[in-house]
């Protein structure tokens, strides 16, 4: 083929046909519906095919050239793009553009924290800020479409795809998701540097049994009306281009055969015209779940269940024509997918500016660097640190810095990083050895997080002893949490453990690090430890917002996101559980402490574990700053409400110590007494609130009392009128400040 490169400069000038306040709705869809009507059926099944992009030009070009293809998956680098762009547009009877697609996840080439740390910020604005970055800087490389945000919800820290979402809480989760959705796709779709968002997993796929990626999630209809189809709702409303279903099944039914998510709540109920696409193969993958006898019952069941294009499986385009003729799909659903495909398109802008400018280079500028840096320390988690070891004072002057984390440039970045480039990644070695009048003393010890090699210790307690303070960096290479990436034990993992351990007896003040993809269990680390942050990998500026936070350049303000268990056995565990008819009063005899011969019913008969106890390592929304800040004088604007007030909360928040800081606060809610039994607390609001040392604020919530509406016994979606309390918090597990109210 003959290599035609295009170079059009990206003007602003677009036809009115984008999402949010500025979408001509009617212009689209006339434009849609004229070209519509110029289609043979081979040209609108290939607008529903989506294929991963080969490595052999010429024969993706010959591929689009026969009409067969809708979208390309990970074909990325604006020349590359242009040369298929062409062929569609300029070598095909319609000159349909293609879709560009590309999972960037949480960054394309400045990598942010994976969104399990973004959703530890708590900093909706900051979010939104990264997934901007993430669009400028991928759509100039020709993506215009990426695989995020994720917003499921995830309880269950063996399940390795937790790393790509927000955590466990359906609140934080909705805010998270549609903080991300407004900044990849902006205000007008049709801007050059706006990226088609896509809500996934549809539906439930965070509640995979034990943990394990793919398998079948069992959901009450109560439980996902309430707890994992909000998010999705709400990305619909806040005009998500697309949506992705899920590989799971729910009670027996695939998702990507789920009329009800598909047609009922996403059309139906929400109203949305999004463009619906599959997961990988998850059509074809419906034959080993076995509610698909063959392909062509495939591409049946997910047409006609809401599926708008299919992901590299191909059972739309090789079926569809029979499927049609058999009369098992009318044309009719075949045509309304096609206009969703091609809407996105038009929105989009693809059809008046299908190229890509390819003299255009964003990536790593200094701006973006700055505020990725911003979000990188404000979602590190400081979760002990006795005695003030932290902030380091102007006595450290020599730090021994040790482990396999403390280097570890593309591990630091976390999964779904295709396109980050480790030499522009700050590791805390990098970061460390740049600053004035400190001595590094580096000895990694391990070779990476898995070795079982020990060998390296004994260096790095030498180095330790030398030093002033110990910096241990550890955690989960970047391959051990993500898709595919499950875990039945969630310690730290090689001989990391012997490592802290064995710093932990030098009496050297020591700082462990820990980056990861998930909430591990470290109760033992915690003891062992002076001081511990937590941060679920940062990405690029990881080495740089930590020497930071060790210096009190910053003063750390995240906060779980994600219960954290003492044991892998709690788990699945979170903060908004039900009470249950014996609720564990914190009193009760743990294994080692019951007697031998004790009677059967002597340890309480409650609901917690002999071994672990009830509560967990670290509750959700925890998280300690370098200050300490006072919680007082909660007023409510009424005690007694009508389900369309909105409650007032007012409460003074002070700076109690020698740090300027930011407190995450959170407002808890708990329905007292419902038709059906209730969550023991509910997150329903936070606020990043910034005190200097000693100041103090009044800080105000409000809470509209429609948000208390839940799925009623007769599975109806109201709130119930009676008692009513709330807490303003530093936690979850916080219960000093409490109110209540009634709603009539």
């Amino acid at each position: 083929m003959k290599r035609i490169l295009y170079t059009i400069s990206l003007g602003l000038a677009m036809v009115a046909c984008s999402s949010g306040p500025q979408t001509n709705n009617s212009s689209v869809d006339q434009r849609v519906e004229d070209l519509l009507a110029k289609m043979t059926l081979e040209e609108k099944l290939g607008q529903l095919n989506q294929v991963s992009a080969m490595d052999n030009l010429e024969d993706m070009a010959a591929q689009i050239r026969m009409g067969r293809v809708g979208s390309i998956l990970n074909g990325v680098g604006a020349a590359r793009i242009n040369v298929l762009q062409r062929v569609a547009v300029e070598e095909t009877r319609l000159g349909i553009p293609i879709l560009m697609s590309r999972d960037v996840i949480h960054g394309y080439k400045t990598i942010a924290p994976i969104p399990l740390g973004q959703a530890a910020s708590f900093d909706l604005d900051a979010v939104q800020e990264a997934a901007r970055i993430a669009a400028i800087e991928a759509t100039t490389d020709g993506v215009r479409w990426t695989f995020s945000p994720m917003i499921d919800i995830a309880r269950d820290a063996r399940w390795g795809r937790i790393a790509e979402g927000y955590g466990e809480d359906t609140y934080l989760t909705t805010q998270m998701g549609v903080a991300t959705i407004k900044g990849y796709q902006g205000d007008d779709l049709s801007d050059p540097t706006s990226i088609a968002a896509c809500a996934k997993h549809f539906c439930g796929y965070g509640a995979s049994e034990g943990g394990r990626d793919y398998n079948s999630a069992n959901i009450p209809p109560r439980q996902l009306l309430d707890v994992y189809l909000p998010p999705f709702k709400a990305a619909a409303k806040a005009g998500a281009a697309t949506f992705m279903t899920s590989f799971n099944e729910i009670d027996g039914v695939p998702s990507t055969a789920n009329a009800y998510i598909l047609k009922t709540q996403l059309r139906d109920e929400w109203h949305s015209d999004a463009m619906v696409v599959t997961d990988w193969a998850s059509s074809a993958e419906m034959l080993a779940h076995g509610n698909c006898s063959d392909r062509a019952d495939v591409a049946a069941q997910s047409i006609n269940a809401g599926v708008d294009m299919e992901m590299v499986a191909e059972t739309f385009i090789q079926n569809l024509p029979d499927l049609i003729k058999d009369g098992r799909v009318k044309m009719s659903t075949v045509d309304n997918a096609v206009r969703n495909v091609l809407r996105l398109k038009f929105r989009l802008g693809l059809f008046d500016n299908p190229y890509v400018d390819e003299n255009k280079n964003v990536a790593y500028s200094p701006e973006f660097i700055e505020k990725t840096l911003k979000l990188t320390t404000e979602s590190a988690i400081l979760l002990k640190n006795d005695n003030k070891t932290l902030p380091f004072s102007s006595k450290v002057k020599t730090i021994a810095l040790v482990g396999p984390m403390a280097d570890a440039a593309y591990e630091q970045s976390g999964t779904w990083t295709f396109d980050g480039e480790a030499e522009h990644t700050i590791t805390p070695l990098k970061a460390l050895q740049s600053l004035e009048g400190v001595k590094v003393l580096y000895e990694p010890a391990l070779t990476h997080c898995r070795d079982q090699k020990a060998a390296g210790i004994a260096s790095a307690v030498a180095k330790a002893k030398q030093a002033d303070v110990v910096v241990c960096v550890v955690g989960e290479e970047a391959i051990m949490s993500g898709e595919a990436h499950s875990l039945a034990d969630i310690n730290l993992y090689g001989k990391q453990k012997d490592l802290i351990e064995a710093l932990s007896k030098t009496g050297k003040p020591l700082v462990t690090v820990i980056m990861a993809g998930r909430p591990l269990t470290i109760a033992k680390q915690i003891e062992e430890s002076n001081a511990l942050l937590y941060m679920f990998h940062p990405g690029t500026t990881g080495g740089t917002a930590l020497a930071d936070l060790l210096f009190g350049k910053a003063v750390p303000s995240g906060k779980t996101p994600v219960t954290f268990p003492y044991m892998v056995g709690q788990l699945p565990i979170y903060y908004n559980h039900k009470n249950t008819g014996r609720p564990a009063a914190g009193t009760e005899l743990l294994i080692d402490q019951t007697p031998v011969g004790a009677g059967q019913t002597s340890l309480g008969c409650s609901s917690y574990w002999l071994d672990a106890g009830y509560g967990p390592l670290f509750p959700f929304g925890y998280g300690l700053s370098y200050t300490t800040f006072e919680y007082s004088n909660v007023k409510l604007s009424a005690t007694e409400l009508k389900v369309n007030d909105t409650l007032k909360v007012t409460f003074d928040l002070a700076n109690t110590g020698e740090y300027d800081a930011t407190e995450i606060c959170q407002l808890y809610v708990r329905d007292l007494v419902g038709s059906v039994t209730r969550p023991v607390k509910e997150l329903k609001g936070f606020k990043r609130v910034a005190l200097k040392a000693g100041e103090k604020k009044q800080v105000e919530f409000e809470l509209p009392i429609s948000e208390l509406a839940f799925t009623t016994l007769d599975m109806q979606n109201r709130v119930e009128p009676g008692d009513f309390k709330l807490w303003v918090a530093a936690n979850s597990d916080d219960n000093s400040n409490e109110a209540s109210f009634t709603v009539k």
